[in-house]
């Protein structure tokens, strides 16, 4: 055991990127660790039972607010990322951290630093759902992502604040900007439905996103990158997982059930379908 803290002592005091040291929330992880276990009893356990007798909260004017607010964030931190080094800067086959004082890698780790910030802001989607008591939206997959991507943006603001493993923030980004449109879209009212029929595609980009970055991380254990293995592993596990966990959302929920409807319009048609409602 005392090796073990040892060991946490040089990695979190030691080995951290001094230029994120003094940043909100990172000085230690004992506050994140607090924040995402909080968000998981109120989203899993305290929030459905709170909301259990009590009528949804409309909330639509504080909906359109956050998500439009979300739009404009995503557009920024995707500005700042192309700026910061993936418009011109930064090699896709092969980018090590600059732990320098260069200004281009001080504007990419501020932007690292917001990304992390964003993701902690993004569990209010969860409390809305609470409060909206839409419970089937929810889902286990929606629980685990949301409290991994805020560890996953402090540990790389905390020893990883630039360089490969960023091209992961900044597609990232670029969803959320299409994502939060879409939430946006569908938070003014009913009457928007018509132009909402794209929503399957927010999941396929999703999972376009998770397999860019798994082949964009594979690469650094066979062209020599002095980019760190062990990050490089996490990364391409993080990415397998939820490559795994959004393709079987996507067949359970567009091509099973369109199967099923069709099977069911087909029934309907050749007469096999006996009405149960009694009068």
């Amino acid at each position: 055991m005392s090796s073990l803290v040892e060991y946490y002592k040089d990695l979190v005091y030691n080995r951290k990127d001094p230029r994120t040291a003094d940043m909100f929330l990172m000085s230690s992880p004992g506050p994140l660790i607090m924040i995402i276990v909080t968000y998981i009893y109120f989203s899993t356990n305290i929030g459905p039972r709170y909301m259990r007798d009590k009528k949804p909260y409309e909330l639509r004017n504080v909906m359109i607010l956050y998500n439009f607010s979300q739009v404009l964030l995503s557009m920024y931190l995707f500005y700042e990322g192309m700026v910061s080094g993936w418009l011109h800067d930064y090699s896709f086959t092969c980018q090590p951290v600059d732990y320098s004082n260069n200004p281009t890698a001080l504007r990419m780790t501020r932007a690292v630093h917001l990304y992390f910030m964003s993701k902690l802001v993004e569990l209010l989607d969860t409390v809305f759902f609470v409060l909206r008591k839409k419970n089937r939206q929810i889902s286990g997959l929606h629980v685990f992502h949301h409290s991994l991507m805020p560890v996953a943006a402090w540990i790389g603001c905390k020893w990883l604040p630039n360089g490969h493993g960023t091209l992961l923030g900044l597609i990232n980004t670029f969803i959320h900007v299409i994502m939060y449109t879409y939430y946006m879209l569908s938070s003014i009212g009913p009457h928007m439905n018509k132009y909402l029929w794209w929503k399957k595609y927010l999941t396929m980009l999703q999972l376009i996103q998770f397999t860019i970055i798994f082949f964009h991380s594979a690469q650094i254990f066979f062209n020599g990158c002095n980019y760190p293995k062990v990050v490089t592993f996490l990364l391409c596990l993080n990415s397998l997982i939820f490559i795994y966990l959004f393709g079987a959302f996507y067949v359970n929920s567009y091509i099973k059930s369109q199967a099923a409807n069709k099977k069911q319009r087909t029934a309907i048609g050749n007469g096999n379908v006996t009405d149960n409602k009694s009068d």
